[in-house]
């Protein structure tokens, strides 16, 4: 696995020390949770060499290095979202997840507040592997997304509600009290922690080790 950087504690002459010797072992770097003005320090402190790193504003992430291609052996990940209030910590995840080679989809304004957008989407994600869902308020996107597809679902419970969503601690309660079998569910914003989940799953399938076999 790619290793992430947590960036919101660390100092942005850190975070560069950090890259330069990611780049020195030949790593892709990839740290999460930065802001528009670190980002800026940051690439200042790398001079000549900030031309490969960029900065992604929405999921507050920044890639040091190129992306590397889509690996069709592992699939497709689908990562969908309530609303743009969770977008940040879904395309955390998307990120996350081209970092390792995997291809993404992303949805958004598919929540249970317009559950006919998702229900007009579940033929198209029938591509998909593994389906990642965040989803802040009462957290119920992943207990009828793992309710309506076959696949591995994700739950990342998003910090965004009211004052009784406390914080993600409600959609978190909620999405690890869920009556749907099978659904896996990660700590608060951990967009990061969900792709990883993810991916563990799509490398241990047969269409990585061998794209020929029925799994049998």
């Amino acid at each position: 696995m790619v290793e992430a950087v947590w960036g919101e504690n660390k100092s942005a002459e850190q975070i560069a020390a950090i890259l330069k010797q990611l780049e020195a072992a030949g790593e892709l770097g990839l740290v999460t949770r930065v802001d528009a003005a670190k980002a800026e320090t940051v690439a200042q402190l790398l001079g000549d060499g900030r031309a490969r790193l960029e900065h992604h504003r929405q999921s507050r992430c920044l890639i040091w290095g190129e992306l590397p291609r889509p690996d069709p052996g592992l699939g497709q990940v689908a990562v969908l979202c309530g609303g743009t209030s969770d977008l940040a910590v879904a395309q955390e995840a998307e990120l996350a997840l081209q970092a390792h080679g995997v291809a993404t989809r992303l949805l958004v304004d598919v929540g249970v507040a317009g559950l006919h957008r998702l229900l007009g989407e579940l033929e198209s994600l029938a591509q998909a592997r593994v389906l990642i869902a965040c989803a802040g308020m009462e957290g119920a996107l992943p207990t009828v997304l793992a309710g309506l597809a076959p696949q591995p679902v994700i739950g990342v419970p998003v910090s965004v509600g009211y004052g009784v969503s406390a914080g993600g601690t409600a959609a978190l309660h909620g999405m690890l009290a869920s009556c749907a079998p099978g659904l896996t569910v990660v700590n608060i914003d951990n967009g990061y922690g969900a792709a990883m989940a993810a991916l563990r799953i799509l490398r241990s399938g047969p269409s990585h080790h061998d794209p020929g076999r029925s799994g049998t």
